[in-house]
């Protein structure tokens, strides 16, 4: 990886909050410095590929600076931090969702791990044997797979960015989509919503944006199925890694986090047959 050459002028750094996990991300002008993470030889090799196929709506892989951070250039517009904007809800922010992944989705599909990199698998826990497998379904893509409204850069109240990276993995289709309507529909329990989203109609939000990104029939009936699974597998993701890493995502398993995703798999058990519905009504 290259080094950075740091400007003449130097700029002062601006911490960025938002994220869960990844501590020490500032702003430095217009450039991003993240520290680098396990998955950076997978996720450098795709930053550079979507700006080798001309992609906008990623930031750009500057290099590493004197202190050993990744420099990221700095894509400008508003995402939603916490607490969450009122703009939230609305409707066509959430289609622009869609259209966006889309666009993302399409672009990377073309995109080939490099022959050395180990594709990131998740935060498995591959050591316990009772750790539910992942979906079924064949990869498609390297997928973002970390949809957050803290990761969605909004332009003109359309999405036209995503940034942190650090969850891509090989994935399908479905896998990605389920991802987003996670934090956008949302898949959660109403007591672990947002205010702003507490009393959306989920099923109503999973077809905008299924819409928007142009889902296919098959892939819509697979949202439920791939959404239980994955909140299945994350509650042994979380409790093995909240132990080997600490930090964040230890923080994150002591404040509940595994009994909100317990929530969430019920919910989904509960109101799946709607959710389906919704998505396949003609």
């Amino acid at each position: 990886m290259q080094t950075y050459v740091e400007p003449d002028e130097s700029a002062p750094e601006i911490p960025l909050i938002g994220g869960d996990v990844t501590e020490g991300v500032v702003r430095v002008g217009d450039t991003v410095r993240r520290p680098v993470g396990a998955n950076a030889p997978l996720v450098h090799a795709l930053l550079r590929y979507l700006e080798s196929v001309g992609f906008e709506g990623a930031p750009r892989l500057l290099g590493i600076d004197a202190a050993g951070r990744e420099v990221l250039t700095y894509m400008h517009g508003e995402v939603a931090g916490r607490p969450r904007p009122a703009w939230i809800a609305d409707e066509r922010r959430l289609a622009s969702v869609g259209s966006f992944l889309r666009e993302y989705d399409d672009a990377a599909a073309g995109f080939v791990v490099p022959e050395g990199v180990r594709a990131f698998q998740g935060l498995a826990a591959p050591q316990d044997p009772e750790t539910p497998p992942p979906p079924p379904y064949p990869v498609e893509l390297v997928g973002h797979m970390d949809v957050t409204p803290d990761n969605v850069v909004f332009r003109d109240g359309r999405a036209v960015a995503l940034i942190d990276f650090d969850l891509a993995k090989p994935v399908s289709r479905v896998d990605e989509v389920q991802n987003a309507m996670r934090y956008w529909a949302p898949f959660e329990d109403p007591a672990d919503r947002d205010p702003l989203l507490r009393d959306a109609d989920a099923p109503r939000r999973c077809r905008i944006l299924a819409d928007a990104y142009g889902l296919s029939e098959l892939d819509r009936s697979r949202v439920v199925e791939v959404a239980v699974l994955r909140a299945r597998r994350a509650w042994f993701s979380m409790r093995y890694i909240a132990k080997a890493e600490g930090g964040g995502w230890a923080r994150m398993w002591e404040a509940g986090v595994g009994d909100e995703i317990k929530r969430r798999e019920a919910w989904l058990e509960r109101n799946g047959a709607a959710i389906e519905a919704a998505l396949t009504a003609a």
